[in-house]
């Protein structure tokens, strides 16, 4: 029997085109609703998400014949994995896939930072050349405290090799990975040490607004934080208040705890007043969760998504 594979989201042809070949047949139903898809998904093998379509525990009640779950990237939050896997059913992603754009996204918006590169070029496309304002920091001689030694906190690890800086992380549930381009720390001798702060870690119970007022003050030097990882990772009311008092020197900010919220239909005047502060601020680098989006990321994402799902359908 041929096993069938039901796209939930848009992805790069050579995830579906992958599949095909290896002999599954996949149906991509990307504009339907999700009534309708609610009525489909008991007919299949494996499903493939990204981003807008969470599969609860009452969604793999309704599909008998679900081998596997495949989410395009890297967080797993949106899946019920752990109800998933005790049905059976793998649950499968492809961090691997947009490791090297996150690596080069957070090391790129770090020297913007340092260098006051955005704020610059804005002056100057304005007819103003002020030198002495935009006086930069360097990296060298700073230690970055990496939290997260998964697939992208090791990628930003491997970025800062080169730029004479002292690399530290701590993870939860990593041990021994001290390498050349890291030292393992604990979490106290991070916050002891770290001149720059990035987040790397999943959207988990554990670290739900992991960086917060009490780990802000607690931390001994003056910081700058990067979050390339999930927004509600960070508290954005206590990042604001840390920057106001000045124990945060400066932020960049891939991820947003309000990505939730549709910033299209929404007056900017009415915008919540922490995201207000930052959006004022010219110690703060933002972008819109593309750290991981580049063109290669989509394929190599899509063709290790494609071989995980494949094997666990075997």
């Amino acid at each position: 029997m041929q096993k069938k594979v039901l796209f939930l989201d848009s992805n790069h042809p050579l995830l579906h085109e992958t599949l095909i070949a290896k002999g599954f047949h996949c149906d991509l139903f990307y504009d339907k609703s999700k009534s309708e898809l609610l009525k489909l998904i008991p007919e299949y093998h494996a499903l493939v998400i990204r981003s807008k379509f969470r599969i609860t525990k009452e969604i793999i009640d309704t599909a008998p014949l679900l081998e596997c779950i495949g989410r395009a990237g890297a967080g797993m939050e949106n899946i019920n994995v752990v109800y998933a896997e005790s049905k059976g059913i793998k649950c499968v992603h492809a961090p691997e896939g947009n490791r090297d754009a996150v690596g080069e996204h957070a090391l790129g918006m770090l020297l913007s930072l340092f260098n006051n590169i955005n704020r610059a070029d804005k002056e100057v496309r304005q007819g103003h050349w002020y030198r002495e304002a935009n006086r930069g920091v360097e990296l060298k001689g700073k230690t970055v405290g990496i939290i997260g030694f998964g697939n992208m906190g090791t990628a930003f690890a491997e970025r800062l090799k080169g730029f004479a800086c002292k690399v530290i992380s701590y993870d939860k549930y990593k041990k021994g990975f001290g390498n050349e381009f890291v030292q393992e720390v604990s979490l106290e001798q991070l916050k002891e040490e770290a001149d720059v702060i990035s987040l790397h870690t999943p959207l988990t119970d554990d670290t739900n607004y992991l960086v917060n007022k009490d780990f802000i003050d607690s931390c001994k030097k003056q910081i700058y934080i990067i979050n390339t990882a999930r927004g509600k990772c960070l508290s954005t009311a206590d990042l604001v208040e840390a920057m106001k008092s000045g124990k945060v020197k400066g932020a960049c900010l891939d991820v947003l705890e309000y990505e939730a919220v549709s910033f299209e239909n929404i007056e900017a005047d009415k915008l919540p007043e922490p995201f207000q502060y930052l959006v004022g601020s010219d110690k703060v680098i933002l972008t819109p969760h593309i750290a991981g989006w580049t063109h290669e990321s989509n394929e190599r994402i899509a063709l290790v998504l494609a071989n995980k799902i494949a094997e666990a359908l075997q």
